[in-house]
């Protein structure tokens, strides 16, 4: 989920503009070349697009002996190393079986792993979460972890927590516990990113995708349900919000994933509604994109591509639609690639993929397996290597 990841994007196809990649790269300073669409290209399934990572990779990431692999919904790729920070929620989703959880099943849930080898380079953060959702690592190397579930006894989850590579429990934002849609209050907090100057942004409210109507909205929002944007000083200080559970741009219908853009617009993953939705910092509307599914989280890497992965489209959300991760530039609403799901009985049609996803310097592509596909890629992490790598 973070930003401004070294990529060169490399597609196979000839239809690819592989002129233009000999080209030598323009100033930092000037905005990226455009990148051509892909004709007769079909967004929807995703057909007519070229696979450039067609090498698929399971059961990737190494796991403590004794333990087994839980779903996860995201990762992110360390930018002072290029490792994949992830995370397990403690087996739940596996042999585990209903009510498993990192409370009542306390071990580390978060992993640094070798992005070469899928070795584990740290693990930390057991006693700490109920349900860990997203993952966010800095410029500094500190990885934040969102808990959007409350424990039994109302201690831990709605909260945001952020700490050192090594482990240490450096911040920690909302009130343990406790659910709430004020200032001091997070309420389902599902992603966090921090901006260049060190503003926290937390995406909050999940509840949202699963409201069809304008009733099942307004009661919702009376019952204190959110869907919103919250950002905090670096010190993690309140500072301003915006958005609620609804349709209209700058309403957001579960605000699933966040990144920014090398311009510092900040694109929010507004799942419910299908739909990437960008802002400035001060939550100002600037702009949408519709080709890119039902998304559950998006990677931006330095070139200014955009990969958004659809792990949610089925016979009853987003008909038509398959899963998989769509590809396309940050100027445009148009794609340029998209790696096809894993097929599968469970959806026939569409396909399952996973939730997080990640890309590293070299192009290579991270999946975070979550509830829907972990059965299917038999754990919890996915990698995607570059065509001829």
């Amino acid at each position: 989920m973070s930003s401004l990841r070294p990529l060169m994007f490399v597609l196979t196809s000839a239809t690819m503009l592989a002129a233009c990649a000999a080209e030598p790269e323009p100033p930092a300073t000037t905005a990226p070349a455009p990148v051509a669409a892909v004709s007769e290209a079909n967004p929807v399934t995703g057909e007519g697009l070229p696979n450039p990572n067609p090498t698929r990779v399971g059961n990737w990431a190494t796991l403590p002996e004794g333990r087994e692999w839980g779903s996860t919904a995201g990762l992110d790729i360390d930018p002072t190393d290029g490792h994949v920070w992830g995370y397990e929620r403690c087996g739940s989703g596996s042999a585990g079986g209903p009510g498993v959880n990192c409370d009542n099943n306390p071990v580390d849930p978060v992993f640094k792993f070798d992005r070469h080898t899928g070795e584990i380079l740290a693990n930390f953060g057991a006693g700490i979460f109920v349900t860990p959702h997203g993952i966010y690592a800095d410029d500094e190397g500190n990885v934040w972890v969102t808990d959007f579930a409350v424990n039994d006894a109302g201690t831990k989850g709605h909260q945001v927590h952020k700490f050192s590579p090594s482990g240490e429990l450096l911040l920690s934002l909302g009130t343990a516990g406790q659910p709430g849609n004020g200032p001091n209050h997070l309420n389902q907090p599902i992603d966090v990113i921090v901006a260049p100057d060190g503003s926290i942004f937390v995406g909050d409210g999940h509840t949202g995708q699963n409201l069809t109507t304008d009733a099942q909205i307004d009661e919702a929002r009376a019952a204190g349900l959110t869907g919103r944007i919250v950002k905090y000083s670096p010190a993690g200080e309140y500072l301003l919000e915006w958005g609620e559970i609804g349709t209209d741009h700058g309403q957001f219908r579960t605000p699933h994933a966040l990144e920014f853009d090398s311009q510092g617009r900040l694109w929010v993953a507004d799942r419910g509604n299908h739909r990437l939705e960008l802002f400035d910092q001060e939550g100002n509307y600037l702009d949408s994109r519709y080709q890119y599914g039902r998304i559950s989280d998006l990677f931006i890497t330095e070139d200014q591509m955009v990969y958004a992965i659809d792990s949610e489209s089925s016979r009853l959300r987003h008909i038509n639609w398959r899963n998989g991760v769509r590809i396309g530039p940050v100027d445009r609403d148009v794609l340029v690639g998209f790696i096809p799901p894993w097929e599968s009985d469970s959806r026939p049609n569409h396909g399952v993929t996973g939730e997080g996803v990640g890309v590293d310097e070299d192009g290579n592509v991270f999946v975070a397996e979550g509830p829907s596909s972990l059965s299917d890629a038999g754990s919890a992490f996915t990698k995607y290597t570059v065509a001829g790598m």
